[in-house]
């Protein structure tokens, strides 16, 4: 069977560095994980499976070139086993923790293969532009009339303003989505 994660969650960083995994996440770590730097700045959490087959791309690529050297041994020097405890607590290991810029306020999400650990203030910036990129191309699939360019409507003009380096529409900084209001995660 193959393991698949979704959801959004907020939660927070404790005393220790320890985040809370999701109830609903952890049937399929059991009581160990590997959290890893990942992309645009968050964390990464794969079960030991997943994270195997990550290791299998990451063999790969390893001589390809001088370049994805560069992006190995930073991924794999950014990399732990971390233990799961009874109440599906993980200590973010300090390095990481600052790679990531994670303070007290964190979200947690399901990114099919595995789950990322994002600060807000980066979910912000890199993270959030994707659900106008969704919004955007949803609007495009629903059938717009032949000839239209959504890039003129007002979403397609946001959507172009937030996939610029450093746009947002309006110079104004992009906000998540917002919560459900009966305060449980949309989905």
């Amino acid at each position: 069977m193959v393991v698949r994660f979704v959801g959004r969650y907020e939660h927070s960083l404790d005393a220790k560095g320890r985040i809370i995994l999701p109830a609903r996440y952890r049937p399929d770590f059991g009581n160990s994980a590997y959290v890893s730097k990942h992309n645009e700045r968050c964390l990464a959490i794969w079960t030991p499976q997943a994270f195997e087959r990550k290791l299998d791309e990451m063999e790969a690529i390893l001589d390809r070139s001088p370049q994805d050297r560069q992006v190995v041994r930073a991924w794999a020097s950014g990399s732990t086993e971390v233990e799961i405890d009874r109440q599906g607590r993980l200590a973010i290991p300090a390095y990481l923790r600052e790679y990531a810029h994670l303070e007290s306020a964190v979200l947690i999400h399901g990114v099919v293969t595995h789950v990322e650990v994002w600060s807000p203030a980066e979910w912000e910036v890199r993270g959030a532009p994707g659900d106008l990129q969704l919004a955007g191309s949803s609007l495009a699939q629903m059938g717009a009339p032949p000839g239209h360019d959504p890039a003129g409507s007002p979403a397609g003009e946001a959507l172009h303003a937030a996939t610029q380096p450093g746009g947002s529409p309006g110079g104004v900084p992009l906000s998540p989505p917002p919560a459900h209001p009966s305060g449980a995660p949309e989905g």
